[in-house]
């Protein structure tokens, strides 16, 4: 039992380590000025998934830690909206627990979570040097609307406007039919009503 919890971890520490070659050893003006996330995996560290809350908050392990992950540049159904569920679960396969992937934090929220943004491993790691940002596959897959105040991430756009004309996740049955979840929080309880099951996922 020893011994497979030893092995299970080195694999995990080896696969951040595999990450961390592609990303941690570029200096910043290596990167393109695309996105945070890309600027993000020369200061990211391995971490460790505990749990996924909702599609766009994680619960985190790393050094001995946890800590609630809100993640950066998009912004996820809640769970009582349309497509709120679904969303989380198409997440929670990429994120199950126990997985390693590298994580860039920038600070604190009002409500105390942890800022950052999540960089995946995938099959191409190794050739291509950067893993995925997670922010951006859930916009491209219609899980998230794109949230970029500041203009700061190229090519997140585009990324919603296919998804929307694919009729992709939350795009489904328009873009008329989504509500951000924004202005779902300011809903009551009655309006809420009227959005709930209009369009199945």
């Amino acid at each position: 039992m020893v011994r497979k919890r030893v092995i299970s971890v080195m694999a995990g520490v080896g696969l951040a380590g595999a990450l961390a070659v592609g990303c941690v050893g570029m200096r910043s003006d290596d990167l393109p000025v695309s996105s945070f996330t890309a600027r993000a995996a020369v200061a990211a560290e391995a971490a460790r998934v505990v749990r996924v809350v909702d599609a766009d908050t994680y619960i985190m392990l790393s050094g001995g830690s946890t800590y609630r992950l809100r993640l950066l540049g998009v912004d996820a159904p809640e769970h009582d909206q349309a497509f709120g569920p679904q969303a989380t679960d198409s997440v929670a396969r990429l994120l199950a627990p126990g997985r390693v992937v590298l994580v860039a934090r920038a600070g604190l929220d009002l409500y105390g979570r942890t800022l950052g943004a999540v960089l995946l491993p995938t099959a191409t790691v190794a050739a291509a040097g950067r893993p995925v940002p997670l922010d951006s596959l859930l916009v491209a897959r219609g899980w998230a609307w794109a949230y970029d105040p500041n203009h700061t991430v190229a090519g997140r756009a585009p990324q919603q406007l296919a998804a929307q004309r694919a009729g992709l996740g939350l795009w489904k049955c328009g873009v008329a039919k989504a509500v951000p979840p924004k202005l779902w929080r300011s809903f009551n309880s009655e309006i809420k009503r009227r959005y709930q099951g209009t369009c199945p996922w």
